[in-house]
């Protein structure tokens, strides 16, 4: 292992059902532990506040305590509590003369910060970003927007990614055949999803929807058992249950009202899906509408309809998406890739 760099990341913890952890366990299956001497402090843990609030207190001492060891601080974030709380460890980074990279995962920033924020929450926000020696973010739109609260110098692009290298899609995929995966919460667009889903059933009892996710609002679990015939719930999957039914479902679908680069997309793209999302956040910067998936407008349940209909009915444009959408992600999106590129920008700021 080389011991060149050390890096002290925080984030969320690693067991955390969420993109973040997605994209730090990718990280680390891809061998970047190996790369760099790595330590990796989660700041939370799913379950109650008070639980929530001792976990990072415990990581707030222990990141105090392993400071003095590394080299580089890395820090992920999102918006909301994500970021107050990881505020205190970027300005304690700061103070010990650490250098600081900044590595912000979308979400509701911008709703966040333009209408949920004081001014003077806002100048906090911007002395915050401004500690960071570097900062990345998901998307050029990304750029462009926290370009207008720190420095766009010091900001680059740095989407998520995947391991490439051994996807092979096993057998034939089944277009009507959706699969979601997610948090299942309103936010998701599970409301319009259920109700496209079913007036899709109505004239197409080959159509069938797994969810692949946890319940993060309880009232969805009835709406969900209500829909048996045409929804099946198949909780939190990872590995090759996950694998399994990326291959075998023919489209994903993800109708959120908000995102920030969502990895389930690529991964979606690499087993061939078709891919029918809301064109929010960062998803139009993966997806070419008609080209590697079908875009629609977030909370329109008639446009999530014609969506997956329109994936459904066209094996052979289906087909032809998915061989562009798999092209796309080994030449964009590959985690080998961005691991050579973040060593490159830590050895840039040291």
């Amino acid at each position: 292992m080389s011991t060149e760099i050390k890096v002290l990341m925080v984030g969320p913890d690693r067991g955390v059902h969420g993109g973040i952890s997605a994209v730090v366990n990718e990280l680390y299956a891809a061998g970047f532990d190996q790369e760099v001497s790595l330590k990796y402090i989660g700041t939370m843990k799913e379950g109650s506040k008070l639980r929530k609030l001792l976990v990072a207190a415990f990581a707030y001492c222990r990141f105090v305590k392993e400071l003095s060891w590394c080299d580089v601080v890395h820090i992920h974030f999102s918006s909301d509590s994500s970021f107050m709380r990881k505020s205190f460890f970027i300005k304690r980074a700061r103070k010990s003369g650490k250098k600081i990279v900044l590595h912000q995962h979308g979400g509701d920033f911008k709703t966040y910060f333009n209408e949920q924020l004081s001014d003077a929450k806002r100048d906090y926000v911007r002395n915050i970003l401004d500690m960071g020696d570097v900062m990345l973010v998901l998307t050029k739109g990304w750029k462009d927007f926290f370009g207008q609260i720190t420095d766009p110098d010091k900001i680059e692009v740095f989407p998520n990614s995947i391991r490439v290298a051994d996807c092979h899609v096993q057998g034939e995929k089944d277009y009507n055949k959706v699969l979601f995966l997610g948090r299942i919460c309103r936010d998701k667009g599970i409301d319009e999803l259920l109700e496209a889903m079913k007036q899709i059933y109505s004239v197409n009892k080959d159509a069938h929807l797994y969810l692949g996710g946890i319940y993060e609002d309880s009232e969805y679990k009835e709406k969900v058992e209500n829909c048996s015939d045409f929804v099946t719930y198949l909780g939190w999957i990872n590995g090759e249950e996950k694998n399994k039914y990326l291959d075998e479902c023919g489209v994903l679908v993800l109708p959120s009202y908000y995102e920030g680069f969502p990895v389930s997309i690529i991964e979606a793209l690499l087993h061939k899906c078709v891919v029918a999302a809301s064109a929010v956040g960062g998803i139009p910067e993966i997806i070419d509408d008609g080209i590697d998936g079908i875009l629609f407008k977030p909370k329109d349940k008639n446009a999530v309809k014609n969506a997956l209909e329109k994936a459904m009915s066209d094996k052979e444009k289906a087909l032809s998406m998915g061989e562009m959408g798999q092209k796309k992600v080994v030449e964009k999106y590959s985690v080998e890739a961005n691991i050579r590129r973040l060593l490159e920008i830590y050895k840039k700021i040291l």
